[in-house]
């Protein structure tokens, strides 16, 4: 579907098309080298990183984008120093516990993918509680990816789905690409129609490789801590630019 280019206001600022995306995932990147190009501690850099996800989050429901999957720790984020893992499970919990009743007042769902086995009985807490407070919301969805991998989540899902087939419950051409969505930790969820990635790198690295098929990809040269209102609806105007063909052609125009 083709949608319509930006206008400007008064001020010669974008403003958002009358067509958003109704999925957006955004890999959170660059907070360690925000804090080091100004000769920070790299934590500093994860704590602006959250006052930037919490713009993130007022400016999607603004918009009035639907679904919002953020990245939020990666299960190869588990080989970064101990100390700067404490920190990012740290700035975790204070961000559920300081920011979860506010979203739930703001009728924002939260939802978690990734494996839960493994982490510390304190944040698995956090994060049912997030889930079930949230769980009759009708407003933005936000989507924790947390000890999160599209490769490992994918295993995952085939390994269910061999199991159906090994107890007779599933037949070789029962495997589709939908019932390999229905496994996956996304079901449920519409496909993301726009993947945002700050800090200039121009790879997914392991984030939802399945549900991204038909995406567009956007790479914003600034570090996740400067994200805010502005460079989401800057996204968002790119995505509108864009024709979305999904293999196929676009018609043409009739005469």
């Amino acid at each position: 579907m083709s949608l319509r280019a930006a206008t400007r206001d008064a001020t010669g600022a974008e403003e958002v098309p009358a067509v958003v995306p109704v999925h957006v995932g955004i890999i959170m990147d660059g907070n360690g080298r925000w804090a080091t190009s100004r000769k920070l501690p790299r934590v500093e850099g994860h704590r602006r990183g959250v006052e930037a996800l919490r713009r993130c989050v007022r400016a999607a429901r603004d918009i009035g984008i639907r679904y919002l999957t953020i990245y939020s720790f990666s299960h190869e984020n588990w080989s970064r120093p101990v100390t700067e893992v404490s920190e990012l499970m740290r700035l975790l919990k204070f961000f559920i516990r300081h920011d979860l009743a506010d979203m739930h007042a703001q009728d924002v769902r939260v939802r978690v993918i990734g494996e839960r086995a493994g982490l510390s009985k304190d944040i698995r807490a956090l994060l049912d509680e997030a889930e079930a407070l949230t769980r009759g919301n009708q407003g933005l969805t936000l989507v924790v990816a947390f000890n999160y991998g599209a490769r490992q989540e994918i295993a995952a899902a085939a390994a269910s789905i061999a199991a159906d087939a090994v107890a007779g419950r599933l037949r070789p051409e029962d495997v589709t690409v939908e019932l390999i969505s229905q496994r996956l930790e996304t079901a449920g969820i519409p496909d993301p129609d726009l993947i945002v990635r700050t800090s200039g790198e121009q790879r997914l690295s392991n984030f939802l490789l399945w549900q991204a098929a038909y995406a567009e990809f956007v790479f914003l040269p600034i570090y996740w801590p400067d994200f805010d209102k502005a460079a989401l609806v800057s996204a968002v105007n790119e995505f509108a630019r864009r024709e979305r063909r999904f293999g196929g052609v676009v018609p043409s125009p009739a005469r």
